[in-house]
């Protein structure tokens, strides 16, 4: 049975691969208490201890305002401590599996989904250190996959703490009667952790290469927001008074977030689209029949 360490084990899309995949593959979880990211030396150290045919690396500090605060913690861990870990993998002769983003984009203002060959572009610290790490890789050709995700998103199961997301956030504006304002300018990929979870096989046996994986989306995030209180069943009365519409953020260009997935289908991964996954993940908490 392949074995398979996976930082950020108790994150929310690496609980779910393991627990979705669990008779498949034998996951050495790694989290905090068994090296700490911030200090890139230990962390070679400690893979260097392993023994692993891949290294699924899901562990990250995602929020663009804690990498603009903290630019030096922030780095060790997202960047430095990253390429730590691929450089002890491409001595082992394993696999190093790279979660990167959509935010590697965020400076680019064309109107249509980006694809793999489109130059990155980001003002953002989270983005810039993704970029960082995206061109360690392929500048040493270290064997793995560059997995672009969208924002990811579900709901949370027993023991396994769903991440923020517009499903969540929608919730917490209805059933809370808080009025909540969503972006206008704005049009990002949404996408059900569990469809990746669900391809995780596939995904790690990928030809080297980055990959973009995101349900495909046409709606702004404020119109995608109603469309999850519709689905929910809430009448547009009540989702007018809670779900708000925010005009100024990115008002000066409107931000496209949008992933094209074209490659990644070719090789056989299933992608869907945001009203699918909305419904699917609705039905699988019992909230649709």
């Amino acid at each position: 049975m392949k074995k398979i360490a996976i930082t950020g084990a108790n994150g929310y899309l690496a609980s779910l691969i393991q627990t979705i995949n669990h008779a498949d593959f034998d996951f050495i979880p790694v989290t905090r208490k068994d090296v700490d990211l911030a200090n890139p030396e230990a962390v070679e150290d400690y893979f260097k201890t392993l023994e692993y045919d891949l290294v699924f690396h899901a562990a990250a500090r995602t929020q663009t305002a804690d990498c603009e605060k903290n630019p030096l913690d922030t780095h060790k861990v997202n960047t430095e401590s990253a390429i730590n870990i691929a450089k002890v993998c491409h001595e082992k002769g394993a696999r190093f599996i790279f979660l990167s983003t959509e935010q590697v984009f965020n400076n680019r203002t064309e109107d249509l989904p980006y694809t793999e060959e489109t130059p990155v572009d980001s003002t953002s610290l989270y983005g810039q250190q993704k970029i960082e790490v995206e061109n360690f890789l392929l500048e040493n050709q270290i064997d793995g996959v560059i997995l672009r995700l969208s924002w990811m998103m579900g709901l949370s199961y027993p023991g396994i703490k769903s991440s923020p997301n517009i499903i969540k956030n929608v919730m917490k504006a209805m059933f809370y009667q808080k009025p909540t304002l969503f972006t206008v300018n704005e049009c990002r990929g949404m996408t059900y952790a569990k469809n990746l979870a669900e391809q995780f096989e596939k995904i790690i046996d990928l030809p080297r290469g980055i990959y973009h994986f995101s349900s495909q989306n046409a709606l702004s995030t404020y119109d995608a927001a109603k469309q999850v209180a519709t689905a929910l069943g809430f009448d547009d009365l009540l989702i007018d008074q809670y779900i708000l519409p925010d005009q100024k953020r990115y008002a000066d260009h409107f931000r496209n977030l949008r992933l094209a997935t074209n490659k990644i289908e070719a090789h056989g991964i299933n992608i869907s689209t945001f009203e699918k996954d909305i419904n699917e993940c609705l039905v699988d908490f019992g909230w649709l029949d």
